[in-house]
């Protein structure tokens, strides 16, 4: 059995964001409220299909998925972009390659004790957020 990714997570840090929206083509004053924000994950994972909500006071965005199935991605709300998405297991890390206009885009989600960390892609930028588990 794969990781248990249920819960609540609340952020705690988030490097290198900005590089990462610049690599998205974020405006200006999007990024800037971006930066400043402190969004809550909250996952639902029933074995491989997941919900993942992430809330924040400026924008919410949802995502549903089968790990091992790829799927058409609106990322309405984020760069609103229509992408090619697909979810696999490395081990108890959950890896996700996205195509469309951007290359080499996707994220990775691992937990490490009660942290879960998500690794964003975007070109050549990486941005790291930790979020901690909230009892």
């Amino acid at each position: 059995m794969p990781a248990d990714y249920n819960g609540t997570w609340e952020m705690e840090s988030n490097g290198d964001f900005e590089d990462y929206l610049k690599a998205l083509n974020i405006d200006f004053a999007t990024r800037k409220i971006a930066v400043h924000l402190s969004p809550t994950k909250v996952i639902i994972q029933n074995q491989d299909v997941f919900e993942i909500k992430t809330l924040s006071t400026f924008r919410n965005y949802e995502v549903k998925f089968t790990v091992g199935k790829e799927f058409e991605e609106h990322t309405k709300g984020l760069d609103n972009r229509v992408i090619k998405t697909l979810v696999t297991w490395e081990g108890d890390k959950l890896v996700c390659t996205q195509k469309g206009e951007k290359a080499n885009r996707g994220w990775k989600h691992w937990i490490e004790g009660d942290k879960l960390h998500l690794e964003l892609t975007c070109e050549d930028k990486v941005c790291h957020q930790i979020y901690r588990k909230k009892k």
